[in-house]
């Protein structure tokens, strides 16, 4: 799968989480990916689904990572609809761009009522942040150009 650092660096906080080194509540995992809170949530609910490998970011994915991008939109979608999110018509999903990661390590941002977020989650997640790129966008990139610009 493209080219991915082994998972487990040493001062990465997501690493610990998926290793279990943090007290973290982890909602939903599989052999691939972990979901759980955001600790400064930008909405009612706001989840974070990331890679069991240390991906560094949205701009580091290639082709051949479309599907683990779809498997992370998939599983921030199933989490929204387990917690009974109202609407997923009103969501927002999707990446930091580089250098506005909080942690260097890949993160899908799922959040809801996208609607009721107030100016400054609007800011950092909203359809015109600069530094928010949806997971749509993050997939057409990839399946165009092979890489997120």
């Amino acid at each position: 799968m493209g080219t991915l650092e082994a998972s487990g660096i040493d001062d990465c906080k997501f690493c610990e989480i998926v290793n279990n080194k943090t007290d973290t509540a982890i909602l939903l995992s599989d052999d691939e990916l972990v979901c759980f809170r955001d600790m400064k949530p930008g909405a009612t609910h706001h989840y974070l689904v990331i890679p069991r490998m240390h991906i560094s970011n949205c701009k580091t994915l290639k082709m051949d990572n479309i599907p683990l991008v779809e498997r992370m939109e998939q599983m921030g979608r199933h989490i929204l609809e387990k917690n009974k999110v109202c609407s997923l018509d009103d969501v927002r999903l999707g990446f930091h761009l580089p250098p506005f990661s909080s942690v260097p390590h890949l993160h899908l941002h799922a959040l809801a009522p996208a609607s009721k977020m107030n100016l400054k989650s609007q800011l950092r997640y909203g359809q015109q942040s600069y530094w928010f790129i949806t997971v749509d966008k993050v997939l057409s990139q990839l399946k165009t150009h092979g890489k997120v610009k």
